[in-house]
């Protein structure tokens, strides 16, 4: 149990990781991504670990990097190339 904590930590961090190096300019401060996909990471992991057979341990992989996605996915803002304005404007 502690590995496979231990493991999705560090599949959030990475995703975390791979975000904040691609998509620099869409997101807020690198601490606060980081402990996004972290803390998403560690969400998920709990989720499918309890939703599903403990005894699985890809899955509950696969439901951290899914579950820090979504919430690291949360963070983006809009690009500047798509400021529209609104209809009453």
């Amino acid at each position: 149990m502690i590995l496979e904590a231990l493991g999705s930590a560090v599949l959030g961090l990475v995703l975390a990781w791979a975000a904040a190096y691609r998509l620099p300019h869409r997101l807020p401060a690198r601490p606060l991504v980081f402990c996004t996909g972290i803390a998403g990471a560690l969400f998920g992991d709990f989720v499918t670990h309890t939703a599903l057979d403990p005894g699985i341990a890809w899955l509950s992989l696969l439901g951290a990097a899914i579950i820090s996605a979504a919430s690291l996915s949360l963070l983006l803002r809009p690009s500047a190339g798509l400021r529209r304005r609104s209809a009453t404007a």
